[in-house]
């Protein structure tokens, strides 16, 4: 724990000194999100409420998910070699190297699809496109590179099993690769739709890795505890300028990477559904849209006035930072309730 403790706060103060050069070089290239963009959710429909409350940051920069990528990639690269050179001892529930080929796939190919679609909204690409990928192209990707991650757990790692609280371990053979595939594209969209006010759904998602870091740490884990200590500080380091008012945006490049990285944790625990009580935040802001989203095609009307959650809040009248605060604590109630059943 000393070791982790001491990456978490390396990573910290790292990060911290690069990311304002790193918002700075934003700037300078005009890397930020566009006063005139008219803003889609992720099922690729506009967003007018979002708009209306959100205009005025026009102009702030994209991409803070990038810097964290960097950091944590970097310096898991560099630190974890010299553990066994210092005679430190590396545990793993699974084959080393497929596990780190497994989160490194994960973190890097969602990152890269995000920074790409990143890059068109900054710099302004055919209307017809929404300023960025179509939906229906994002998701074939999404579950292209889903599947990719759900054959090397299945066929790498040999994973197969979900334990499923108070009922116990499920193996689920070959059908594991779809249902890892649905569970990764689903938690990428859902931290991406959370992705909507200063805030939110990084700290959200430092809850989330507080937990997960609990989680591995108590398997002993090495890989996993090592990379989440040093996206915790690297995270950390974020918040501080991406809460209200924001100075810097986490972007797809951020968003989808996290959530799928998030799901491919939960599935080398084998605590997926604990994990997903956990970011129980992120599961209720994709469940709103997609509801409301079906209930429009389906009935022709509104379950609610407007989605996501959060976005209901903000059209009700909260502030912004009202939403964000309040969103945390049920997120940290949420964690210690997943923490609690993932014991059962």
């Amino acid at each position: 724990m000393t070791l982790l403790l001491g990456l978490l706060l390396a990573s910290f103060f790292l990060t911290a000194a690069a990311i304002v050069p790193f918002i700075n070089l934003l700037y300078k290239v005009k890397f930020r999100r566009l006063s005139q963009e008219k803003t889609i959710d992720a099922f690729g429909k506009l967003t007018p409420v979002f708009n209306m409350f959100h205009k005025h940051k026009g102009g702030t920069p994209l991409g803070g998910g990038l810097l964290i990528i960097i950091m944590v990639a970097l310096m898991f690269s560099l630190i974890f070699p010299l553990l066994s050179l210092f005679g430190l001892t590396v545990t793993s529930n699974h084959p080393l190297n497929a596990e780190l080929n497994v989160l490194f796939f994960t973190f890097l190919s969602f990152g890269m699809l995000g920074i790409y679609d990143d890059i068109k909204k900054t710099f302004g690409v055919k209307k017809s496109h929404f300023f960025g990928l179509r939906m229906r192209h994002k998701i074939i990707i999404q579950m292209v590179l889903g599947l990719i991650v759900g054959s090397l757990l299945y066929y790498t790692i040999g994973l197969s099993i979900i334990n499923v609280p108070v009922i116990g371990v499920i193996d689920l053979g070959f059908w594991f690769v779809p249902f890892a595939a649905f569970t990764i594209v689903a938690f990428a969209n859902a931290v991406n739709i959370t992705d909507g006010l200063d805030g939110l759904s990084s700290g959200v998602l430092m809850i989330t890795l507080f937990a997960l870091w609990f989680l591995s740490a108590s398997i002993l884990d090495t890989p996993l505890s090592i990379f989440i200590s040093l996206w915790l500080g690297a995270l950390i380091a974020f918040l501080y300028f991406n809460i209200y008012p924001a100075r810097i945006f986490l972007g797809d490049v951020g968003a989808l990477s996290f959530g799928a990285t998030i799901a491919v944790m939960g599935l080398l625990l084998g605590k997926i559904i604990a994990v997903a009580i956990v970011g129980g935040v992120f599961v209720f802001e994709l469940l709103s849209s997609f509801i409301q989203l079906s209930s429009k095609k389906i009935f022709k009307k509104k379950i609610i006035p407007v989605a996501p959650l959060h976005l209901w809040l903000q059209k009700s009248g909260w502030p912004e930072p009202k939403i964000v605060f309040r969103t945390w604590l049920a997120s940290i109630i949420m964690a210690l309730f997943g923490l609690w059943l993932s014991t059962l």
